[in-house]
């Protein structure tokens, strides 16, 4: 019982965290459109959505039905939890205007290749990636971390290559990040 508190804090979190992004988002959204920008892969953006709401209903489950506490390796998932907080907002920032949670590209547009942009071409989807892992580890939410990390890896797999082709097709994309790797970093020199 005594870790229903910080639970009930790093859950508020997070969707009020999520709540901000999305309005973020659809003032970056508006700005991008009338500057021209096009947006792609409409088509599994819904079941992505889908998929991260169904994470936090699952969560949020799993966490209340069984109660298991607090992982014995807490102290370590909370710090990797904050690192990626501080990463997301990293990401964020430095992509300003520019970020958005759809695939939205301006034609002609310069690429972005500062902050985590410089060691990874996906920095966002890599944060996302391991908060599905170790916010429900945290809590010891086994079935939510497993499921939606097969889950997430399969909507990636969609969505990754359909963004870089966007990108691609309307930027000068693909010889910007041939010192980068896709999802893991590579410190370039």
């Amino acid at each position: 019982m005594i870790d229903i508190l910080p639970f009930i804090f790093i859950f508020a979190f997070i969707i009020l965290q999520r709540v901000i992004e999305l309005f973020v988002a659809k003032s970056n959204e508006n700005w991008m459109k009338q500057q021209g920008a096009i947006e792609f892969g409409t088509q599994h953006y819904q079941y992505m959505v889908l998929m991260h709401l169904l994470f936090f209903v699952s969560f949020f489950i799993e966490k209340t039905l069984f109660n298991r506490g607090l992982s014995p390796l807490w102290p370590w998932l909370l710090f990797i939890f904050i690192s990626t907080q501080l990463m997301r907002i990293w990401v964020i920032t430095s992509l300003g205007r520019y970020w958005n949670i759809k695939i939205i590209v301006r034609p002609n547009a310069d690429i972005i290749k500062k902050g985590p942009y410089r060691f990874i071409k996906h920095p966002n989807y890599f944060v996302v990636s391991i908060e599905i892992i170790v916010i429900p580890m945290l809590f010891t939410a086994y079935f939510t971390a497993f499921l939606f990390t097969v889950l997430n890896v399969i909507m990636l797999s969609i969505r990754i290559p359909e963004e870089e082709k966007a990108l691609r097709n309307l930027t000068e994309y693909e010889g910007e990040f041939q010192d980068c790797n896709r999802f893991f970093p590579k410190f370039v020199k």
